[in-house]
């Protein structure tokens, strides 16, 4: 008799209903979703996945065959780690490695305060037609190729007819002074995603329950404790999310703006140098597929190291902030 109650009982019910819902209930009741989710499956697959197996010609001294590339991939001698070691023992490794990491260290912390500030702004404006233009302006330079906005750099700091020469009154070679780029390639590149990234932390504001500040009002808080106690605590989690995302990219440069907006010049190395544009350079200057690859792995793995380490710190200190 026991044994009948538990088998009709609602729990029972529930698990004998969630055993029947395999892998091709799910495909037949989820099918629309899945099929807007398919495309971008495939280009994952294809572009991200598959690809994963060629960095094995990090560890191969490559030559191309007539064949083809899975002919050559064969056909290359195994130099295991020699690629590395030509990537680590040479000259630039040190600077690049402390470009690459200063800048990105500079960009998440640029970011997330200007992003967080412009969002904070924009929901206090009570204009939204207003709030809506404000969005569009910041959000077009994102859309912006790094190739046009190297020519809008250009225009300001041509050393001949640049605006900025002309209003300071100057004939400085910009493009032969590294000491101003560190603060351009800063500004330049904060400026281009600041849009996108306010918007993200714009969406959250808004959509925090009205009743909080509602009740704070109440209690006599004014707008900037507020702000303190409501506006920035439903915001660290998003804000933490972003943060362990930029920390597993911290390894890789954005190629076009340290490429293409100080026109590759030699004069600025010293300041524009970082992994990606060291990467192409060198598989410019010596065709050295085997080390180029060595460099990209590098990259890759030791950002998927940092992202699982800042990850497990934040886990450990809030586990609903974490990624996973």
């Amino acid at each position: 008799m026991e044994e009948n109650n538990v088998a009709q009982s609602p729990e029972a019910i529930a698990a004998a209903a969630k055993k029947k819902e395999g892998l091709w209930y799910n495909i037949v009741h989820n099918g629309p979703f899945l099929l807007f989710a398919l495309p971008g499956a495939i280009w994952m697959i294809f572009f991200f996945y598959i690809p994963v197996f060629a960095n094995v010609v990090a560890f191969k001294e490559f030559q191309f065959s007539p064949d083809g590339f899975l002919a050559s991939l064969a056909q290359s001698k195994w130099v295991g780690f020699q690629n590395f070691k030509f990537l680590f023992t040479s000259d630039a490794a040190w600077l690049i490695t402390k470009n690459t990491l200063l800048y990105n260290l500079g960009f998440i912390t640029l970011n997330l305060i200007i992003s967080v500030f412009f969002a904070i702004v924009m929901s206090e404006l009570r204009h939204k037609r207003l709030v809506k233009v404000y969005q569009t302006s910041m959000l077009l330079p994102y859309f912006l190729s790094w190739v046009i906005i190297g020519y809008f750099v250009m225009a300001f700091l041509n050393p001949d007819k640049g605006l900025l020469n002309t209003m300071l009154h100057t004939n400085i070679n910009w493009y032969a002074e590294p000491k101003y780029w560190p603060f351009i390639l800063l500004f330049i590149g904060t400026w281009k995603g600041i849009g996108y990234n306010s918007i993200l932390y714009f969406a959250t504001v808004m959509g925090i329950d009205p009743t909080y500040y509602e009740a704070a009002t109440v209690d006599g808080a004014n707008k900037w404790q507020q702000i303190k106690n409501i506006t920035i605590p439903q915001l660290v989690p998003l804000m933490t999310l972003m943060s362990i995302l930029a920390v597993g990219n911290i390894f890789r440069a954005d190629f076009g703006l340290f490429y293409t907006v100080p026109q590759n010049s030699g004069a600025l190395y010293n300041v524009t140098s970082v992994l990606d544009t060291y990467i192409y350079n060198g598989l410019t200057s010596t065709g050295d597929i085997g080390m180029s690859s060595a460099a990209s792995l590098y990259q890759s793995v030791v950002g998927c190291i940092l992202l699982l380490i800042t990850n497990a710190i934040v886990r450990r200190l809030d586990s609903d902030s974490a990624l996973f």
